[in-house]
């Protein structure tokens, strides 16, 4: 056998290197949004002066595109892989908040491994991951949430339903897109449920959270450079509470909700970064009942909805966040105008076509597979109109 096969054709450089882990195959729950996130990242860590390695595995992208990082890895987002390539490449530290969930999930590991994570610390990214930790902080804070916990059993998980009251929302932590996430009636539904969940995902802990039925919900996606806190963007949901927010319709800047409302989500939304130490993006995500605001949960990494703010408001939040995560600059640097006449909606795209026999009902796992965005002048617009009025007849139910 010829040894040729067996010859490493990575030659690393001298110059200093960041790393950006990518979010791997489209599928449902990771959309290719993530891409936008990790282009303007790697253009950012160029800018900065450092080498800009991209490992990813997706043909239909465009950061696996040859003049877009100055060294790409086709290679699966797995830790085998990656602890190659770091262990090859020696960079200064990796990026994983710009490559959505996927690319979280190997925080860990980094740590592990003494990798530095480039922003963010990875035990404050597992506060916000690990729903005990992250309520045990709100707490702190003096911030609502809705009662909740955790179960690894169904005798556990029915105990935890009688005290944090039906219908609950049950999901396994660490998921992607909502995955085997639903919401539960009785403690028949909820004992089908934990065996399903079990049975695709075994050992994982089971996160039992009391469900805001009939509540509005919005997300604000931010930056905090560690002084300074900056909100991208209020995005208010069209659909009602229990369809997954990649699921959902948003209007950019919110419609219907009173300035105290703003105000309390902006509010606690620093709060949480401040108390996170975020350094870079993070998305917070609220329920609103009875003029009472709920905190959901937090993504310490760029959202889907990131590279939404970004293209309505024409402002380059990618970048910005990068330089910020790396050290390079902080949010007294920029100015922000934020160039949108009317508002912006953020619409989910499915493919249903290609996917005849899968349910299209939709709930709190996510189905869509993008998003697109559509422009209005005002709400009068019909689009919007109807998409309102559908909302209207199904909390009337």
């Amino acid at each position: 056998m010829s040894t040729d096969i067996l010859k490493n054709e990575s030659i690393p450089s001298s110059r200093k290197k960041i790393i950006v882990l990518g979010s791997g195959p489209n599928r449902i729950g990771q959309g290719i949004e993530f891409d936008y996130c990790c282009v303007h990242g790697l253009l950012a860590i160029k800018e900065c002066g450092y080498e800009a390695i991209m490992i990813n595995c997706n043909p239909e992208t465009v950061s696996t595109d040859f003049d877009i990082a100055d060294k790409l890895y086709f290679e699966p987002v797995f830790w085998e892989h990656i602890w190659e390539i770091i262990e090859l490449e020696k960079p200064e530290g990796v990026i994983v908040q710009l490559g959505g969930q996927t690319a979280l999930k190997l925080a860990k590991r980094l740590d592990e491994k003494g990798i530095k994570i480039i922003g963010t610390s990875f035990d404050d990214m597992d506060i916000a991951e690990d729903r005990g930790r992250f309520s045990d902080m709100l707490k702190e804070l003096g911030i609502p949430y809705p009662n909740y916990g955790t179960a690894y059993n169904t005798d556990d998980a029915i105990e935890v339903a009688k005290q944090v009251g039906y219908p609950v929302l049950v999901r396994p932590s660490y998921v992607l897109g909502g995955q085997r996430m639903r919401i539960v009636l009785n403690d028949e539904e909820l004992e089908k449920g934990v065996l399903s969940l079990l049975k695709h995902l075994p050992n994982n802990k089971i996160l039992i959270d009391h469900f805001l039925d009939r509540c509005q919900e919005a997300e604000i996606d931010a930056i905090f450079d560690g002084d300074d806190f900056h909100v991208m963007g209020v995005m208010e949901h069209i659909e009602p509470a229990g369809i997954h927010s990649g699921d959902s319709n948003a209007v950019l800047p919110e419609f219907n909700l009173s300035p105290l409302i703003v105000h309390t989500m902006e509010e606690y939304a620093e709060k949480i970064a401040r108390a996170l130490h975020i350094k870079g993006l993070i998305n917070i995500q609220f329920a609103i009942k009875n003029g009472e605001v709920y905190v959901i949960e937090a993504n310490p990494r760029a959202s889907r909805t990131t590279p939404f703010i970004a293209k309505a408001y024409q402002i380059p939040y990618l970048n910005i966040a990068t330089k910020i995560m790396i050290g390079a600059a902080k949010l007294k640097d920029f100015t922000f105008e934020k160039k949108l006449t009317g508002f912006a909606i953020k619409e989910p795209v499915f493919s249903f076509n290609k996917f005849p026999n899968v349910n299209k009902e939709l709930g709190p796992e996510m189905k869509s597979t993008g998003e697109s965005i559509r422009f209005i002048k005002d709400l009068r617009d019909p689009y919007f109109r109807q998409l309102y009025k559908e909302r209207s007849m199904h909390l009337s139910k």
